[in-house]
């Protein structure tokens, strides 16, 4: 027979945002309830109870984006137990592929890693002289 496993109790932080989650919750279905009721019975009950389920969904979706970030910080305090930083012991990033020696002979890298040329910038116009109207030849304003 198999012995089941402990399930490891919340850290108090993701605890106290679960409840507020449910209560949110809680919140917004009563305004729902409420809302439908009064838009039966044709009340003024009606408008209040949108507001409340509109501020409900609000506190929601705030209560449930609170505890993903309440529940990362807590899985990275777990990770790095007694550590100056949260990341300690974590994998070390691996340095560019420009900076590896290439372990072929010659050391230049294979035809699929050399590096590509770069393209060339665009030359800038030319500078251009200002517009200047001329008058066609052989007429004269006013005459």
């Amino acid at each position: 027979m198999s012995v089941p496993r402990r399930r490891r109790r919340l850290p108090d932080e993701v605890r106290s945002a679960a409840v507020r989650a449910v209560l949110c919750l809680a919140f917004t279905l009563v305004g729902v309830v409420v809302a439908t009721l009064a838009s039966y019975a044709g009340s003024w009950l009606m408008t209040p109870a949108l507001l409340a389920m509109g501020l409900g969904v609000f506190g929601t979706m705030w209560c449930l984006l609170e505890i993903l970030i309440s529940r990362q910080v807590a899985a990275q305090r777990m990770r790095g137990p007694n550590s100056a930083s949260p990341m300690e012991g974590s994998r070390v990033a691996p340095e560019p592929l420009a900076a590896r020696p290439f372990p072929r002979s010659g050391g230049t890298p294979p035809p699929h890693r050399q590096q590509r040329p770069q393209p060339q910038q665009p030359q800038p116009y030319p500078p251009q002289q200002p517009y200047q109207h001329r008058r066609p030849t052989g007429q004269q304003y006013g005459s």
